[in-house]
């Protein structure tokens, strides 16, 4: 990941914080291109169809500003599944289960030094209050499902026109 990108990721992770501590779990998206574009929706984690509708409207922005990269974060609940998969959902007021963990999932796209997944775990004091760790970068291989934040959002900006994929 470049210093640009790393930027947008600092920005992205730190407006998320800053919306988790009040009790907000929006996804937001950072557009960088001609100009700064942030997107945000609390809708994204009601169902996968209204996920990909938001994903899908920050491709269509992305191009219209020129957008070279981009980072989307979404606060979700990473449930661990032995022996080596990982499954995510939304945040609730419910307590975490065995083998669950909040964190905020990201995806970064630059079109000159390609796509980071990662994350941001934290935990709860009693008193509810996030404590955040610091953003962590996959280094091993990540196969993403289709439902992965971002997955749309990488689909539909790699695809400057109907039938036309990009090279990133």
């Amino acid at each position: 990941m470049n210093d640009k990108t790393a930027d947008l990721l600092d920005d992205v992770v730190s407006r998320l914080e800053k919306s988790i501590v009040a009790r907000d779990c929006p996804a937001i998206v950072v557009l960088d291109g001609d100009r700064r574009l942030v997107l945000s929706d609390f809708d994204y984690q009601r169902d996968e169809a209204t996920a990909a509708a938001f994903e899908t409207r920050a491709a269509v922005k992305a191009h219209e500003i020129g957008a070279t990269r981009w980072v989307l974060a979404v606060p979700q609940v990473w449930v661990f599944i032995p022996p080596s998969t990982v499954a995510m959902r939304a945040v609730s007021n419910h307590p975490l289960r065995e083998g669950e963990q909040e964190a905020i999932t990201w995806m970064s796209c630059d079109k000159d030094d390609g796509v980071d997944y990662g994350r941001v775990p934290y935990a709860r004091r009693p008193s509810g209050e996030p404590v955040f760790d610091d953003p962590e970068v996959f280094t091993v291989g990540v196969r993403p499902h289709e439902t992965m934040p971002g997955f749309t959002l990488l689909q539909a900006y790699l695809t400057n026109e109907p039938g036309g994929p990009t090279h990133v």
